[in-house]
């Protein structure tokens, strides 16, 4: 199990986890990213506040991502049908 230290927002964390650590400082520094972002659009929120803030923003992030992702499998799928027309034809 590896033990990463990492800072957000000034404070320090150590997360242990199976995950490399530049995995984890890459996490962490995305985190300290958002609720930073969140501050400074937000200056008098709460802790709490601010960090269930950034994480609706990072979860609409994960919905984009996922339904870019869904569409692109769905253009992969027809390039496939398209690609095994055309070798059909060539046979």
């Amino acid at each position: 199990m590896n033990k990463t230290e990492v800072f957000i927002l000034g404070h320090r964390y150590t997360i242990k986890g199976e995950k490399p650590s530049d995995h984890v400082k890459n996490l962490a520094a995305y985190v300290d990213e958002k609720l930073k972002s969140v501050y400074e659009q937000n200056p008098n929120l709460t802790p709490l506040r601010a960090a269930i803030l950034a994480c609706f923003y990072v979860a609409d992030e994960l919905e984009e991502t996922k339904k870019t992702l869904q569409e692109t499998m769905k253009k992969l799928q027809e390039i496939e049908a398209k690609t095994n027309e055309l070798m059909k034809l060539l046979d």
